[in-house]
C-alpha cells in the first residue's frame, strides 16, 4: 500500500505542483487518509490521498479481493479567498473513507452526500464525481492491478442532488453548461432547474 500511495503522491505532484498544506485524518477500523492543498493561481485543489491503498470492494461480495477491483483519489478544485475552503478537509477525507466504512465503489456519475455543508456557510452538502483523466491522467499499476483514477468532485446544491437523482448526471452537467455556471465558485447558487 505504502508503494501505491508513493506513486500517487508523485503523480499528482507531478500534474499540480507542491502540496502547499497537507492534513490527515484517521477513523476507527479505516486506513489513514490525507488531503494535500495545491495552489494553482487563484485556484485552490484538495485532492486526497489514502483512498487508493486498497481497491474498492463490491458490498454484495462476501469477499474482498485485495488486489483486483477500482482504485481511485478524489480532487476537488474551488476559488480561492471567497470563503474558508480549508474547513473542507474532514469532509474530503470522510468521502475518501466512504468505500472503507460504507462498502462504497466511488466511480463517475456518483453522488456523495455529506448531510451537512462542505464548509461553514457552504451551500453545497454533497458532491457528483465526474470523470477521470483531465487534470490528472489516471495512474497504471503493475498487473493484475486496476489504474488509480484521479476523480474530480462537482460541488451540488441540496436542489441540484435532488434534481441529479431524478434526471441523472448527464442531465445536470449538461444544465450547468448551458447555464455557463463556474463549478469552481464556491459561493455559487443553483443552476436554474425549472
Amino acid at each position: 500500500m505504502a508503494e501505491i500511495l508513493a506513486l500517487v503522491e508523485a503523480r499528482l505532484v507531478s500534474a499540480l505542483g507542491e502540496p502547499d498544506a497537507r492534513a490527515d485524518v484517521t477513523f476507527l477500523g479505516t486506513d489513514r487518509i490525507e488531503v494535500l492543498r495545491f495552489l494553482d493561481g487563484d485556484v485552490v485543489r484538495y485532492a486526497t490521498l489514502g483512498m487508493s491503498g486498497q481497491p474498492m470492494a463490491d458490498p454484495t461480495s462476501p469477499l474482498a479481493d485485495p488486489v483486483k477491483g477500482p482504485r481511485a483519489e478524489l480532487i476537488l478544485s474551488v476559488r480561492g479567498g471567497l470563503a474558508d475552503t480549508d474547513q473542507v478537509l474532514r469532509p474530503l477525507a470522510v468521502l475518501a473513507a466512504s468505500p472503507q466504512v460504507e462498502g462504497l465503489i466511488v466511480a463517475a456519475g456518483a453522488s456523495l452526500d455529506l448531510g451537512e455543508p462542505l464548509w461553514t456557510g457552504a451551500p453545497f452538502t454533497s458532491v457528483l464525481v465526474a470523470e477521470s483523466g483531465g487534470l490528472v491522467e489516471d495512474l497504471e499499476l503493475d498487473e493484475p492491478m486496476d489504474p488509480v483514477r484521479f476523480l474530480p468532485l462537482l460541488p451540488m446544491t441540496r436542489n441540484e442532488a435532488a434534481w441529479k437523482r431524478v434526471r441523472g448526471a448527464q442531465e445536470l452537467q449538461e444544465r450547468w453548461l448551458t447555464h455557463g455556471t463556474d463549478l469552481r465558485d464556491p459561493l455559487r447558487t443553483s443552476v436554474p432547474l425549472d
